[in-house]
């Protein structure tokens, strides 16, 4: 018994926190077909209030006064194309939730990696200039005795420690 409470109320938690599609009734189109483009368009378009919902999820009037826009020019007999470009024309593109593949884009995204390897190729550049700087300070190799004389004191070392 407690048991289906419990799982009563997990669902119903679920439910509430599932979102919720946020398209009015009113502005449903007739046509089914142009209604299917219009929910896909919706989906692909940030809200620019909530910034990462896309319209068709968000509550927000401009998000309300978008999805109408793009219904209005599916009616208008635009295709799916010319209706993002008109958005985008009006909003930018930020406004697409996936963004276009263009010169900016592939700074945004290759700037970090390109910064990652040139520093990763300026450490491997300046660990392998230290070793060979370490070995030009130092003359050359230690002589006999010097070896020598590095062993006592690390056999001393040693032992006090």
């Amino acid at each position: 018994m407690i048991f289906r409470q419990a799982l009563a109320a997990l669902l119903l938690l679920l439910a509430l926190i599932a979102p919720a599609a946020a398209v009015n009734p009113d502005e449903v189109l007739d046509d089914p077909a142009l209604e299917a483009r219009a929910r896909s368009l919706s989906l692909e378009l940030r809200c620019l209030v909530c910034q990462n919902q896309s319209i068709d999820d968000s509550n927000a009037e401009l998000a309300r006064d978008l999805r109408v826009l793009v219904r209005e020019r599916l009616v208008a007999g635009d295709s799916d194309e010319d209706v993002i470009d008109y958005v985008v024309s009006r909003y930018g593109e930020f406004v697409l939730l996936k963004p276009r593949f263009s010169v900016q884009t592939v700074l945004l995204w290759g700037a970090p990696i390109a910064i990652f390897l040139i520093g990763a190729g300026v450490m491997l550049v300046y660990s392998r200039g230290r070793g060979k700087t370490v070995a030009a300070a130092t003359g050359s190799e230690l002589s006999d005795a010097e070896q020598a004389e590095l062993a006592k004191l690390l056999k001393d070392r040693d032992r006090q420690t």
